[in-house]
């Protein structure tokens, strides 16, 4: 038998798994191929009725193969690299390359890494990537899915036909890849599956996409070719040398889908957010913007935390290039950028990672360990290495390609216990027995490894809420490697206590103190953030007990107190307008409440404090060493009163006194270091923030009398519900 008649022999049966969409290996059959002096082109286009090849000589016709789309060209000599094909489709005559023509595939070290689990930049492997291969342009395609039995590429380009651009295996990697020529940036497109174990034909949106189409539709976009010319060379210089542990950090956090809308009900664009959120971001003095998840997300009302796009900003704003000039503008302009990230689970829409392939690809088959109970979502399975490049390389796409400068890592606890949410039996211990998800933690600690490595001066920052210790401690002692961990404890205590009504406070106290004993165990950020004011727990304002004046007393006394303890801070927006409704992601904040000098006093008030935090040393160099802090009185608890000082690493220090209760107190005496006079620098009951304007005047001149163990004191006026901050003159 000849090779010749071996290969028509074969034909067949790979032709039928071609019809049937079983083909894994298209290039075995489509394209050219050398037959013995000659050459034979297949090509496999169901809706094409006539065929021809365009050579030099003229047109080469097709000979149709059987009645299901397969034709073949004999030519004596090798076609062009990339020859064009004419079809007619029912009348309809049109010319394209044939993607069978090119062939391009994953280099073998990225495969080798991805399932590994140590590829960081697995975005320029896969998903869609714009290229030229013999001069032509157009677009690889990339995908993991080792349980397919075949993968497609359908799209706006072939009329989202299944049959027309299988892709090829790369092996035992799981890895499918294929070009397509002349498909460019904006065309639509998702992949189609086939699973070996069932037969079942599904499609799926691309796990890799830079970019989707606008909400309720979930095609992935082609990605144009970043040509984006950054102008914040000197914001990230500074940032590498950045002493962030010594530096105010105030974090604005805000869902950018209702920071502000259009009277029409539109969200703003990335650029229209850039125009009115940055002067505002300046105006009050906050370093940072954390963004809750804008990467792309198909539910409006789940924020962002439903991620479908780990590599992809939401094109509800706008495009990817958009979005780098937002944060461009933002670095410019001295505001930091950090993203809120979710690796702790993804949702089951069908259409996206849910049983990627067949089969529980980026989860766990098991519900015990792969279905988030509270939120009914999937667990991504951190002990696969695929999963590990996967989550990795997001992490790295944000900070490399957006030059964002931190993450926020959402439900950390969820990743850390088995047990999490669970009752005894509804979870799977790990290999030595206990509820340490261990795959979860090394996962962890190569993230914040890669993080600090590759982006000096980015932050990683964990929302993480029970006593796991030394999260924000190095790896190379054991920790997790964060940067900073939120201080839900001390957020929980504080606004437990501000419920209470002033004449019971006396009896909650240590709620204040207690937070002392462990400021120190972890880096810590010390938030309101937006799921406190959500869901039935009312505004910052609406917590709090009183009429109207106290309310709104008390509002500015607990700001004032988040911002004089040590720690960075973190606001939700809206805290600083003393929003009296609860967060509604489907509208803009109640801006109109500005007219009303309650709202507009707690504004002004942070934009003071925001001002003053930053400017005085004393209130942020030493958040994360005990030596930043002392108590003057922390024992006054019949008068729900608290007195410290902030300290500086030149010695220099502030006065902070804060009074609990409504009853103004005069010649409250307390002990301070050194005598001399003592500015009222701050008075949370200032008029100009609305208050009863009860204070200190002009200053105070320490008198040299010994009281609680310092060698002077001061004999004070404390204003009803506030703060007042001295400083020694």
């Amino acid at each position: 038998m000849t090779l010749e008649t071996t290969q028509h022999a074969a034909a067949p049966s790979r032709y039928e798994r071609l019809l049937q969409g079983r083909e894994y290996d298209p290039y075995g059959v489509l394209g050219p191929h050398r037959e013995g002096n000659a050459w034979l082109v297949r090509v496999f286009l169901p809706s094409a009725q006539h065929l021809w090849l365009e050579a030099a000589s003229g047109l080469e016709a097709f000979v149709r193969e059987g009645a299901g789309g397969l034709f073949s060209c004999r030519l004596a000599s090798e076609p062009p690299r990339a020859y064009r094909l004419r079809i007619d489709s029912g009348g309809v005559v049109y010319t394209a390359r044939d993607a069978y023509a090119f062939r391009v595939n994953p280099d073998p070290a990225d495969l080798y890494l991805f399932n590994q689990g140590t590829l960081l930049e697995a975005y320029r492997a896969f998903g869609a990537r714009a290229m030229h291969i013999d001069g032509v342009s157009g677009t690889r395609f990339a995908v993991w899915a080792p349980n397919a039995e075949r993968v497609s590429v359908v799209g706006d380009f072939n009329q989202w036909d299944g049959r027309v651009h299988p892709m090829q295996s790369q092996g035992a990697s799981g890895v499918w890849c294929l070009f397509i020529p002349d498909v460019g940036a904006g065309a639509l497109y998702k992949f189609e599956l086939r699973a070996r174990d069932s037969g079942a034909v599904f499609v799926k949106s691309d796990p890799f996409a830079a970019e989707y189409e606008v909400r309720p539709s979930t095609a992935a976009k082609v990605c144009a070719a970043t040509e984006y010319r950054w102008q914040d060379q000197a914001w990230l210089q500074a940032r590498a040398q950045w002493a962030w542990q010594r530096a105010p950090i105030n974090i604005y956090e805000m869902h950018a889908g209702s920071w502000r809308r259009h009277p029409d009900g539109r969200v703003y664009s990335y650029t229209e957010l850039a125009d009115a959120l940055i002067p505002y971001l300046r105006d009050l003095a906050y370093t940072h913007v954390e963004l809750l998840p804008i990467t792309e997300h198909p539910l409006d009302e789940s924020w962002g935390y439903q991620t479908t796009g780990y590599f992809a900003p939401t094109s509800r704003h706008g495009t990817p290039a958009d979005f780098r000039a937002f944060v461009d503008r933002c670095h410019q302009a001295g505001i930091g950028v950090i993203l809120d990230w979710v690796p702790a689970h993804f949702p089951r829409d069908a259409f996206a990672l849910a049983h990627f392939d067949g089969t529980a690809l980026f989860e766990h088959e098991d519900p015990r360990l792969g279905l988030h109970q509270d939120w009914g979502t999937h667990i991504f399975n951190y002990a696969r290495n695929e999963v590990r490049s996967f989550l990795l390389s997001s992490a790295h796409y944000w900070l490399a390609e957006f030059h964002l400068d931190g993450l926020r890592v959402d439900a950390v606890a969820s990743m850390l216990y088995l047990d999490y949410s669970r009752k005894p039996g509804e979870w799977v211990p790990n290999r030595h027995g206990g509820r340490e998800n261990l795959e979860a933690i090394e996962f962890l600690r190569a993230l914040n490894v890669m993080v600090h490595e590759r982006f000096p001066g980015a932050l990683s920052i964990a929302e993480e809420s029970t006593a796991w210790p030394m999260v924000s401690r190095p790896t190379y002692l054991g920790g997790l490697g964060f940067s900073m961990k939120w201080n839900m404890g001390w957020m929980n205590d504080t606004l437990r206590y501000m419920a209470h009504d002033p004449i019971y406070r006396r009896f909650h106290h240590d709620a204040l103190t207690f937070g002392q004993l462990y400021a120190y165990t972890e880096n810590f950020v010390l938030p309101f953030s937006h799921d406190e004011v959500v869901h039935g727990k009312r505004s910052l304002v609406e917590k709090m007990p009183g009429d109207v004046w106290q309310r709104f007393a008390n509002t500015r006394l607990l700001l004032s107190y988040q911002m004089t303890v040590p720690g960075k801070k973190l606001a939700f927006m809206g805290n600083e307008l003393g929003q009296g409704r609860e967060w509604d992601e489907s509208r803009e904040q109640d801006w109109f409440l500005l007219l009303y000098p309650y709202q507009r006093g707690v504004q002004q008030l942070c934009r003071d404090l925001n001002r003053l935090y930053c400017d005085t040393p004393a209130l942020h160099e030493l958040d994360f060493q005990s030596e930043g802090f002392q108590w003057i009185d922390c024992h006054d608890a019949d008068q729900c009163t608290l007195s410290f000082l902030r300290l500086a690493r030149n010695g220099s220090f502030v006065v902070v006194v804060l009074n609990f209760t409504p009853v103004p107190r005069v010649d409250y005496r307390i002990g301070v270091p050194c005598g001399g006079h003592y500015s009222e620098i701050f008075n949370s009951d200032s008029a100009f923030y609305a208050g009863s304007n009860l204070g200190n005047g002009a200053g105070l001149e320490a008198q040299p009398e010994s009281w609680m163990g310092r060698t002077h004191s001061l004999r004070l006026t404390l204003p009803p519900l506030a703060a007042i901050i001295l400083q020694s003159q």
